[in-house]
């Protein structure tokens, strides 16, 4: 089953056990993003990626420019632990992990989140690739992927128990469109995934093909 199939499942499951009034603020939410511009106005295939350093679940500083000196780079951004869609392609990306490094490259994902719920995180999927937390979202906005909730999302949100104002380090509203970066070793992007529908993510395999397709 390909990952989009999965998420596709697990989003069908899903919505008999949301109530309707909290599926219709979802729906609505959804719908505003998708029509916002947001996605086009995100980094593509071409740009520059912006470059970084940020706190790894094992408390370590990661730079990009770092990871690019030793191979390209794949870059993926996330909600958040609280996510279960982001949980279910953080795993595939884990089952491609060694097909990624088979490939010269370095697999790190963003979201977020403070270190300590990354930690948890890693350790609960038994993540082989850095996890890293960008706490206020500078450089998920550097990329163009940064948004912030509605005042009726965040609201149910909150409802659902997924306290965001911890887990975030006091940034609450703003979060990442869910996005997929394939970085060259001279850093400029050659391969881009972005949507700002959070139950589609990247397919590993099309991670994998992009990398193929690096000269």
């Amino acid at each position: 089953m390909s990952l989009n199939a999965e998420l596709r499942s697990f989003y069908e499951a899903r919505q008999q056990q949301i109530p309707a009034e909290v599926r219709a603020v979802m729906n609505r939410a959804g719908e505003e993003l998708a029509v916002s511009g947001q996605a086009e106005r995100a980094l593509s295939v071409g740009a520059q990626a912006p470059r970084f350093a940020l706190a790894s679940a094992a408390g370590r500083t990661v730079a990009l420019d770092d990871l690019l000196a030793d191979g390209p780079v794949v870059l993926t951004f996330y909600r958040g632990a609280w996510c279960p869609y982001c949980n279910i392609a953080l795993r595939a990306l884990q089952e491609h992990h060694a097909d990624i490094v088979a490939r010269g490259a370095r697999l790190v994902a963003v979201s977020p989140q403070i270190p300590d719920e990354s930690l948890s995180l890693s350790e609960k999927h038994s993540l082989a690739f850095d996890v890293l937390s960008d706490v206020g979202s500078d450089t998920a906005k550097q990329y163009g992927l940064a948004f912030d909730l509605p005042d009726d999302l965040a609201a149910v949100y909150d409802r659902l128990g997924f306290d965001l104002q911890r887990v975030n380090g006091g940034h609450p509203r703003t979060l990442p469109l869910p996005a997929t970066y394939v970085i060259d070793r001279d850093g400029t992007i050659r391969w881009a995934f972005v949507s700002t529908d959070y139950t589609t993510r990247a397919e590993p395999a099309d991670v994998l093909a992009a990398l193929d397709a690096l000269v």
